[in-house]
C-alpha cells in the first residue's frame, strides 16, 4: 500500500481545470482534490447536468488522474460566519444574493448539503471543508468573554450543521472539517469540543493539516493520536516559525508572503513540520486514504513547487511493517 499523492486544486482554481489536469498528469499526480470554485467542480451544474460529473471523470482519467475527495472550503466558511463584505469575493453569486447576512448563512447551509449530493453522483465520500466561527472574534478574552459566549457559538455549530449532516448521512458523504485559525475548530481542544457539540456524528470528522497546528505550538502528531478515527482526509501543507524578536506570531496585519511575519506557509520540506512523524502516526491508526498536496509558499513559483511537493511525499511515505522487526526470534512464532 501506498497512498495516492493528488494536488488540492483551490489555489490553482485561476487555470482551467482540463489545464490543470494536464499538467498535473504530466507532473505525476495520482489524483485532483477537486474544489467548489473556479471550473474545477460545479455544485450546480453537477445536480442539474446529467452527464456533468461523468465528464468531470473521463477529463480526469484521460489524465491518468483519480478523484477521492471535493473541497467546500469557501461556502462552509459562510455558515457559521458572521458575514460581512469580505464574503462576497468567495462565495458563487447566487448564495452572497443581495448579501444579507442571516440569508448569506442559511443559502450556504444549502449550498453545502447540495455538495454532499454532488459528491455522491460524482461517487466520491469526502467533502472537506470549513465551518466558519460565530466566535472568532472573541479568541482574546478582553473584553471579558462569559462562558456562555463560547458555549452560543458551539450550540450554533449543532443548530447549523445537524441538518447538514443529515443529508451527509443521506448520501453516505463524511463531512471533513480543516482544522484552522477562523474555525470552529482550530486547534485539538476546540476540536474535542466540535465533537462533542455535535454528538460524535459519525458524517463528521477532520481533514488532517498539519501547516494549521505547528504555528500554534499544537504538535501535529498528537492531533492524530487523539482523533484517530476521525481522519477522513490529509493536507500535506508545510509551515515555518520565523519569530526573530520584531516579528509576532499573530502577525502583525501583515499578510502572507511578507518577510516580516512571524510564520507563513511554505513549500512540503521547507518548514518546520516533520512529515517523518506524521506518516508514521498515520500509519498507526490506518490512515489508507490520500495525501493531498496543498501548495502555498508565497515565496516560490508553484509549478516548481508542486512538482518538489509530489516528489518530496513519495519519497516520504511508506507503509508499515506486518511484522516486528525481531520476530525470528520468536520461538512461539517459529513453531
Amino acid at each position: 500500500m501506498t497512498r495516492p499523492i493528488t494536488l488540492c486544486t483551490g489555489q490553482w482554481a485561476d487555470l482551467p481545470v482540463a489545464e490543470l489536469a494536464r499538467k498535473c498528469g504530466g507532473f505525476g499526480f495520482d489524483g485532483l482534490e477537486l474544489a467548489c470554485w473556479g471550473d474545477h467542480f460545479e455544485v450546480e451544474k453537477a445536480l442539474t447536468q446529467d452527464d456533468y460529473c461523468a465528464k468531470k471523470r473521463e477529463l480526469l482519467e484521460k489524465n491518468n488522474l483519480q478523484v477521492f475527495a471535493i473541497s467546500a472550503h469557501l461556502v462552509g466558511q459562510a455558515v457559521l460566519d458572521n458575514i460581512d463584505a469580505r464574503h462576497q469575493a468567495i462565495l458563487p453569486p447566487y448564495v452572497w444574493g443581495d448579501g444579507n447576512p442571516a440569508e448569506v448563512n442559511a443559502r450556504a447551509a444549502d449550498e453545502l448539503m447540495n455538495t454532499a449530493r454532488a459528491a455522491q453522483k460524482l461517487g466520491v465520500d469526502v467533502v472537506n471543508g470549513f465551518t466558519g466561527s460565530s466566535i472568532w472574534h472573541l479568541l482574546y478574552s478582553f473584553p471579558p468573554v462569559s462562558p456562555e459566549m463560547i458555549d452560543d457559538g458551539f450550540e450554533l455549530l449543532a443548530e447549523r450543521f445537524n441538518p447538514i449532516l443529515d443529508v451527509f448521512g443521506e448520501c453516505g458523504v463524511k463531512f471533513a472539517l480543516e482544522v484552522h485559525p477562523t474555525e470552529i475548530a482550530f486547534d485539538l481542544y476546540t476540536a474535542e469540543r466540535a465533537l462533542g457539540a455535535l454528538n460524535y456524528r459519525d458524517e463528521f470528522g477532520f481533514n488532517f493539516d498539519p501547516s494549521h497546528l505547528i504555528w500554534q505550538g499544537v504538535d501535529p502528531v498528537e492531533f492524530i493520536r487523539a482523533f484517530p478515527d476521525r481522519i477522513h482526509h490529509v493536507h500535506m501543507k508545510d509551515a515555518i516559525v520565523t519569530l526573530n524578536g520584531r516579528s509576532g506570531i499573530l502577525s502583525s496585519h501583515l499578510n502572507f508572503g511578507d518577510p516580516h511575519r512571524g510564520w507563513d506557509f511554505r513549500s512540503l520540506g521547507r518548514g518546520g513540520v516533520n512529515f517523518e512523524e506524521i506518516i508514521r502516526a498515520l500509519n498507526v491508526v490506518g490512515y489508507t486514504g490520500p495525501l493531498s498536496v496543498e501548495w502555498e509558499d508565497s515565496g516560490m513559483d508553484r509549478e516548481q513547487g508542486a512538482k518538489e511537493a509530489l516528489e518530496f511525499v513519495r519519497r516520504l511515505d511508506f507503509e508499515p511493517s506486518k511484522l516486528a522487526f525481531d520476530a525470528a526470534f520468536d520461538k512461539e512464532e517459529q513453531t
